[in-house]
C-alpha cells in the first residue's frame, strides 16, 4: 500500500472517497473534517497536503487541502484523480473585485479569468477556465436553500497575492488599469486556484467547481483583509452540492 501512495499527497487508491472539498489552508481541512463531517477521520498528513474522511448525510466525503496557489493547487488535483476521486469544490476565500460583491457574500465561479501562469502549461491561453455546470448549478441550488447571500459569475486567479497593491508592483498605472477593466467586465471575485483547477478538471474528465467567501474589498485601491467570516454558510452549501452532483 505505501508504494501505490501519491508521492506528494500521500493517499493510495482505495483510501479516500470519491467527493473531495479543496480548501487552500491546512488547518481549514481539519477544521471542516471536525465540525462538519460525520465520524471524521485523517487520511494522511504531508506538505501542504492533509486530508480527512467521514460523512455528510451518510454520503461518504473528504477534503484535502492544496495549500496557497495554481501550482500546488493543480499537483493536489492530478493525484487525487489519480487515486480515484471525481467531484471536487474548491472552498476557499476571495477578494472582492465588483462594487456589488462585498466581505460575507459566497461567490459561485461559474469561469475564473486565467490571470496566473499553471493552466498555461497544459493549454493555450484562449482555452477558457470553465466550472463544471453540474457544480454550478448545485451550488446555486444550495446557496439558495441556505439562504445565503450570494453571487454567481466569472472569478478571476492570479499568482501574487501582493499584485492586489497597485503601489506594490513595478507598473502601478497599468495595475490599476487592469483591477478597473475587471471590474467594468463584472468579474466578481479574485482568488488563487480555481482557474488551473477548471482547467486541469476538463481535462482529466472530473467535476471541479467553486465557492468562496468574500473577505477582502476595494483592490482598485488598497486591499484589505476585512476579516474571516464563519465557515457554516460555505462549507454547508459546498457538502450539500457535492452530495447531490
Amino acid at each position: 500500500m505505501e508504494s501505490e501512495k501519491e508521492y506528494h499527497i500521500g493517499i493510495a487508491p482505495g483510501e479516500i472517497p470519491k467527493l473531495v472539498l479543496l480548501p487552500g489552508d491546512p488547518d481549514r481541512s481539519k477544521k471542516i473534517a471536525e465540525q462538519f463531517f460525520d465520524n471524521p477521520e485523517e487520511i494522511a498528513k504531508k506538505r501542504e497536503y492533509w486530508s480527512f474522511k467521514g460523512t455528510w448525510n451518510d454520503v461518504p466525503i473528504a477534503v484535502c487541502s492544496t495549500g496557497i496557489g495554481c501550482p500546488s493547487a493543480a499537483i493536489a488535483l492530478e493525484e487525487l484523480v489519480k487515486v480515484g476521486c471525481k467531484t471536487f469544490i474548491r472552498v476557499g476565500t476571495s477578494g472582492a473585485i465588483s462594487h456589488n460583491v462585498v466581505s460575507g457574500d459566497i461567490v459561485i465561479f461559474s469561469g475564473s479569468v486565467r490571470d496566473e501562469g499553471t493552466s498555461r502549461q497544459y493549454v493555450p491561453i484562449e482555452f477558457p477556465a470553465v466550472a463544471h455546470p453540474d457544480t454550478v448549478i448545485a451550488l446555486t441550488k444550495a446557496a439558495e436553500k441556505r439562504g445565503a447571500t450570494y453571487h454567481v459569475g466569472i472569478g478571476h486567479s492570479k499568482d501574487a497575492f501582493y499584485s492586489e497593491h497597485p503601489d506594490y508592483v513595478a507598473d502601478p498605472d497599468s495595475m490599476r488599469k487592469k483591477w478597473a477593466a475587471m471590474k467594468d467586465a463584472n468579474v466578481l471575485a479574485t482568488e488563487m486556484e480555481a482557474a488551473a483547477l477548471f482547467v486541469i478538471g476538463h481535462l482529466r474528465g472530473v467535476k471541479v467547481g467553486a465557492a468562496c467567501v468574500v473577505i477582502g474589498e476595494n483592490v482598485d485601491q488598497e486591499a484589505k483583509i476585512v476579516g474571516k467570516p464563519p465557515l457554516d454558510d460555505l462549507v454547508t452549501i459546498s457538502l450539500d452540492a457535492l452530495t447531490s452532483i
